[in-house]
């Protein structure tokens, strides 16, 4: 099966590239794997990205549907469009970048969310989701409080503003399981046997595993309000979150 370059591990600020593509599924027809794409495909809570495909020979484009992992590789799962592209097309790939940035800007808030509540708190994160501005985490809390949430916000807006840099890494496997507190959520859902971790550093405040895409500096992030909190169970106590320009 070829191989693709999957920009958005190493460039989470590019935002369209031109492609060759390098393989089409026999039976579906409209699923394309291509030799560079910077579709993120979603996980760790994030969305996959929207976009869409052109392809150069006659300006023919398809909305992608949804952009994910097969094997793993990106696939784009493509919207009707005027006949099917061809191995060995020509194409230049557009993510929605808005929506890609502000998702970037919630993925880097819930990451300062979750350090802040760790290191000040020692609660591990149970769950998570998010959505363009806005997202929630659910934490291993025995009593939650409205003066405990606006403690919280406050703290983490105090994070954000201190516009500390967001860096990528690789590690391998022994390094990064070397870390403590690596992994943060109760559960750890990195697959068995992976030779290598990414991991995302809000540096002087939190590191952790994470493939997700994210701003380079916490200022980018603007702040967060705080919209609710509410009980999952015994110890689940789940914090939700909208972004806030500064």
């Amino acid at each position: 099966m070829p191989t693709g370059l999957q920009v958005c591990y190493i460039d989470a600020y590019a935002r369209a590239t031109d492609a060759r593509v390098a393989a089409i599924d026999a039976v579906e027809g409209h699923v394309l794997l291509l030799d560079r794409t910077v579709f993120y495909p979603g996980g760790g809570g994030q969305p996959a990205d929207a976009g869409t495909i052109r392809r150069e020979a006659d300006g023919t484009t398809w909305d992608v549907t949804l952009a994910r992992k097969a094997q793993g590789e990106i696939v784009h799962d493509l919207g009707p469009g005027a006949g099917a592209p061809q191995v060995g097309d020509r194409v230049h790939v557009e993510i929605d970048w808005p929506r890609r940035y502000l998702l970037m800007r919630t993925h880097t808030a819930l990451h300062v969310l979750c350090g802040v509540v760790w290191r000040d708190y020692g609660a591990q994160v149970t769950g998570g989701n998010m959505e363009p501005g806005g997202g929630r985490m659910d934490f291993e809390f025995e009593r939650m409080s409205g003066e405990l949430v606006g403690e919280i916000e406050a703290r983490v807006n105090a994070e954000l503003a201190a516009e500390r840099d967001v860096r990528v890494a690789v590690r391998p496997r022994e390094e990064a399981f070397a870390i403590p507190h690596l992994i943060r959520t109760k559960i750890n859902l990195l697959p068995p046997g992976i030779a290598e971790v990414r991991t995302i550093e809000i540096v002087g405040l939190d590191l952790q595993a994470d493939g997700g895409t994210h701003v380079a500096n916490t200022r980018e992030a603007g702040q967060i309000r705080v919209t609710g909190y509410e009980s999952k169970g015994r110890i689940n106590k789940r914090i939700r979150i909208e972004l806030q320009d500064r």
